[in-house]
């Protein structure tokens, strides 16, 4: 299963929202990541005033399900402020990719709030797969 770079951005969105409100870093990368898919604006604001529930994402490949899991976990920090619903909201994502709850916490640690700085995206993938669940 192939999700298209508009449903990836939905959940984007959904993760951002989970707190409540969309703060300006976190559209500011929602806005970045969308052009970079070729995501027009009107559509990401589209998105935004009419959300969709996340669907079933445990098909995804595990390079796929990687990208998800940096990207839901870079929104959560772009403001700079993480609540405990954000996390939570993190968990339940990781969880539908297939992957242990914890594993949020453990790649946050090794993920930057400002996106320019790069992670060790090959430490992070290893870290990863042990948190591989068999659904």
């Amino acid at each position: 299963m192939i999700l298209s770079n508009e449903k990836q951005l939905r959940i984007l969105i959904e993760i951002a929202k989970s707190d409540g409100e969309l703060h300006p870093d976190e559209l500011s990368l929602i806005m970045r990541i969308a052009e970079g898919s070729g995501i027009d604006q009107n559509k990401v604001k589209e998105f935004i005033v009419n959300p969709k529930p996340s669907g079933k994402l445990e098909a995804l490949t595990f390079d796929q399900k990687f990208e998800y899991l940096y990207n839901i976990i870079l929104l959560m920090k772009a403001d700079k402020r993480i609540t405990f619903k954000e996390i939570k909201h993190c968990q339940n994502i990781a969880k539908k990719l297939g992957f242990n709850p914890s594993v949020v916490s453990e790649l946050s640690a090794h993920i930057y709030s400002d996106p320019s700085i790069a992670a060790d995206i090959n430490m992070l993938q290893n870290k990863a797969k042990k948190y591989l669940i068999n659904l």
